[in-house]
C-alpha cells in the first residue's frame, strides 16, 4: 500500500478519505467495555491454574534452577 502524505492532498481529497473511514467504522460491531472486561476476567481466571507467572515453575521442571549468578550487562 503506498504511503500518502496528507499535507499534499486537497481539502476535497481529505474529506473523501474521512468519509470512507467513517463508513468503515460505522459497520464495526460495538460492545460495552463493562461486558468485555467481564469476559476478559473470566478468561484469565479460567486459565489461572495453568499460568506459570501466577503459580511459578515446579523445581523438577525448571531448566534454570542449576544456574548461579545473575545478569551481566557489558
Amino acid at each position: 500500500m503506498p504511503v500518502i502524505n496528507v499535507d499534499d492532498l486537497t481539502d476535497l481529497d481529505k474529506a473523501k478519505m474521512e468519509v470512507t473511514q467513517l463508513k468503515t467504522e460505522v459497520k464495526l460491531e460495538r460492545a460495552k467495555v463493562s461486558k468485555c472486561c467481564e469476559e476478559v476476567m473470566e478468561y484469565i481466571q479460567s486459565l489461572v491454574e495453568e499460568d506459570t507467572l501466577v503459580k511459578g515453575i515446579a523445581e523438577d521442571k525448571n531448566p534454570f534452577k542449576d544456574l548461579k549468578g545473575g545478569c551481566v550487562i557489558s
